[in-house]
């Protein structure tokens, strides 16, 4: 696994330590469904549906490890990241490293689906973009996103309006994180019919059961 160098941790400066490292790809997870991400980062809740597992596969081709030269341009694969500022854990999928003054560094992330309207999937690039910056003390402003389902990628502005939503995700998955919280459902139903926890879940169980609301009530 390829690994961009950059300072160790130490406890005595009040940084996290290994243990309270956030992974990257959950914060997709709690972008997408608060409840899933609770369900599988505190709970350890997992389960397979057809497109994890295309997931999975999609992400095997991608994780070779290989590194290449084209021209300027170095690309790296299944690059480690870490992030003592925020927290931050985990690896991204390619990083297209182009040699000039400065470097310029710019992070691919793949995706089994399509593009999507909401932020679920830029949220988690801003993350790596963060871990590079604080790794590599560079600005990257942009990256793109590879979509398997429509063989094509989708480019991301790294915007300060994405940096402060991503920031927001960190710091309210971490809350959970710390306090154990496992949500209740969303109200968009649409986004449990893809889900791989739905059984486990039972969104509409916990939907039509009235016990947190009465207790709401009653401490009103």
């Amino acid at each position: 696994m390829t690994e961009l160098s950059g300072p160790n941790p130490s406890n005595s400066t009040g940084l996290p330590t290994v243990e309270d490292y956030l992974a990257i790809s959950a914060l997709q997870h709690y972008a997408y469904c608060p409840r899933q991400f609770a369900l599988i980062h505190i709970e350890q809740a997992w389960a397979e549906n057809r497109f994890t597992a295309e997931g999975q596969v999609l992400h095997q081709r991608v994780d070779s490890h290989e590194t290449e030269q084209r021209g300027k341009v170095r690309y790296e694969r299944s690059v480690s990241l870490m992030s003592h500022e925020l927290g931050l854990i985990g690896k991204m999928d390619l990083i297209e490293i182009e040699t000039g003054s400065p470097t310029r560094y710019f992070p691919v992330e793949y995706k089994r689906g399509k593009p999507k309207i909401e932020e679920w999937d830029k949220i988690q690039l801003c993350a790596q973009a963060f871990c590079i910056e604080e790794m590599r003390e560079t600005t990257v402003p942009d990256g793109a996103i590879w979509y398997w389902e429509v063989r094509r990628r989708e480019s991301v502005v790294i915007n300060e309006q994405l940096r402060n939503l991503t920031r927001d995700v960190i710091e309210d998955a971490r809350y959970l994180l710390k306090n154990g919280l496992t949500p209740a459902p969303l109200a968009t139903k649409s986004r449990c019919r893809a889900c791989s926890l739905k059984d486990i879940c039972q969104p509409d169980t916990f939907r039509s059961d009235k016990t947190t609301q009465y207790v709401a009530e009653i401490g009103e």
